[in-house]
């Protein structure tokens, strides 16, 4: 019959009806009511609408309004329907419109051109207790170029963070771009001051969008006892590993200078490196260097 198997029983019905009897004929057009306004009577009552009486009225009561005047020039129903014709009707109450949002798009073409921070949370000694992992993550090269980890979350130890990470690694103003997600500490005052005086641009991902950021999440876990052992082990824990991402990322970058540098030997009796590649492949091995 021309119908797939899981085929409901309303279009089984239509299919076999028509196969026996026919295709249904076509309805045919409606009339006008009797009773419809013609152009003028809507003129009127449009105009009625609009008038500087009726103008902040609603319908309904002017319909109740003009009855008891003694003058019918519609239902209610009619008058919501010409006022949306007219383009006189719509939502009273006031709507909010959020902001078309565009997504982040950033391009690292060197170490410490763009890094990426977030704060997670790591389970405590106890039931119902959590530390704060504050990590900052070059985009570039994978590097954890600072770390912090805290009893709390708040706006002045991440504003101490980023400052100490910056000075560490001696970033020129203008030079970085900081992408974080759009958190309360991430878009507190006294980090966006702190961005302003160093002069570093700020990014943020869009609302309620989990993977407009490069994420730094790690999960270590800790067997000591105390609350104050427990994060001293934590934070010698985290250095460690951290250690073994900064030789992962260091062992990737010599690989990345490797290959850059065969490829531009072996274009380089085709035709000139460009300036910029040579000074990206500079940088490269000063941030290699220093670490």
């Amino acid at each position: 019959m021309g119908l797939w198997r899981g085929a409901s029983a309303r279009q089984q019905a239509r299919v076999h009806r028509v196969a026996l009897v026919g295709p249904r004929a076509q309805r045919a057009a409606r009339p006008r009511p009797p009773l419809a306004l013609d152009a003028q009577e809507n003129q009127l009552l449009l105009d009625t609408l609009n008038s500087e009486r009726f103008v902040d009225t609603a319908p309904a009561t002017v319909h109740a309004t003009l009855l008891d005047e003694g003058r019918y020039l519609g239902s209610v129903r009619t008058m919501y329907r010409l006022l949306a014709i007219n383009g006189g009707c719509r939502e009273r109450r006031d709507q909010l419109i959020h902001p078309a949002y565009t997504k982040p798009e950033l391009l690292a073409l060197a170490p410490n051109e763009v890094w990426s921070w977030d704060i997670t949370k790591l389970k405590g000694p106890a039931k119902w207790t959590c530390f704060h992992l504050y990590v900052i993550l070059d985009i570039f090269s994978r590097h954890v170029v600072g770390w912090l980890l805290a009893e709390r979350e708040s706006a002045e130890l991440a504003e101490q963070l980023i400052a100490d990470t910056v000075q560490r690694h001696d970033i020129e103003p203008g030079m970085l771009t900081l992408h974080a997600d759009r958190g309360a500490s991430m878009r507190s005052k006294p980090v966006a001051a702190l961005l302003v005086d160093l002069d570093i641009a700020k990014s943020h991902s869009r609302p309620h969008v989990s993977d407009d950021k490069a994420y730094a999440s790690y999960c270590t876990s800790f067997e000591r006892s105390g609350t104050g052992t427990w994060l001293l082990g934590a934070r010698r824990g985290l250095g460690a590993w951290c250690r073994v991402l900064r030789m992962v990322a260091r062992r990737l970058v010599q690989a990345f200078v490797f290959v850059a540098v065969w490829v531009t030997t072996k274009q380089a009796a085709l035709q000139p490196p460009l300036d910029r590649r040579g000074r990206d492949l500079q940088r490269v091995s000063h941030f290699l260097q220093r670490q």
